[in-house]
């Protein structure tokens, strides 16, 4: 299925993408001004400090992590969320399985290159 018509589709038809390091992904719906992803995480998976011009929001729906943003370090459970600003850097470590749902502003086009982003780390 092309990225064209993924972005139409109910979320159970959409395949998780593996990134390697007990991270993998699947896309909720985007289009370019706003996209959705659920990020999936084994315990100890990293998310290694990056910092990108999109907006960022991040829920947690299940599990707890360490982010750093700015160099503020905080724990993140289920329930909730996260703002990170534009550009600013930032990191996740996965303290207990769990799975994020980030959403982006404007569409993340690196992701929907179809290369997987360099800041997924391997677990320690």
């Amino acid at each position: 299925m092309d990225r064209n018509s993924e972005k139409y589709i109910l979320t159970e038809e959409v395949d998780w993408e593996e990134f390697g390091g007990g991270v993998s992904r699947k896309f909720l719906g985007y289009d370019n001004q706003i996209m959705m992803v659920l990020v999936k995480f084994e315990k100890g998976a990293l998310g290694s400090p990056h910092s990108h011009f999109h907006t960022q929001a991040t829920y947690c729906v299940s599990g707890k992590f360490e982010f750093e943003i700015d160099g503020v370090k905080q724990i993140v459970k289920g329930g909730d969320g996260v703002y990170i600003e534009p550009n600013l850097l930032h990191s996740a470590v996965c303290l207990e399985e769990g799975m994020l749902i980030d959403t982006f502003s404007p569409v993340r086009e690196d992701f929907l290159s179809g290369v997987g982003p360099s800041y997924f780390s391997d677990k320690d």
